[in-house]
Order: C-alpha cells, then structure tokens, then sequence
C-alpha cells in the first residue's frame, strides 16, 4: 500500500506539473490546443487523487491500513 500511495502521489505532482507546463507555455499558433492539453492534465490530477482517496478507504475498510490517532491525556 506504501508504494502505491507513493506511486500515486508522485503520479498527481507530475499531471499537476504538466498542467503548469500547458498554462505557461507561450505558443501563440496552438491556443486551443495548449488549453485541451491543460485540462487533461487537471482531469488526470482529479481523477488520480480521487483513485487514491477511494483506494486509502478501501484499505482501511479490508483492514489493510488502521488509524492510530493521537492517544488522549499525552
């Protein structure tokens, strides 16, 4: 669970990374282009956090992963 977590966000900064690639890019001719680009990008990033935040759930409902909080009266 450890990598996937791991695999997943590093996947999230990259997509979000693109993104920021596809906004600043300075190409005049392919405009649209460049914004269909940026917004796939952002539905990757979405998607993935969603994908991770789903899976994290249900890891913990298999008892696979278990909160420990913070332990009262330390």
């Amino acid at each position: 669970m450890k990598y996937f977590a791991l695999f997943a966000f590093s996947a999230i900064i990259v997509s979000l990374g693109a993104a920021l690639f596809f906004m600043v890019k300075r190409d005049s001719h392919n405009v649209s282009q460049r914004q269909k680009k940026m917004a796939t990008a952002l539905g990757v990033r979405v998607g993935l956090s969603i994908l991770l935040f789903a899976s994290i759930l249900l890891a913990w409902k298999l008892g696979y992963i278990r909160p420990t909080g913070i332990a009262d009266g330390v």
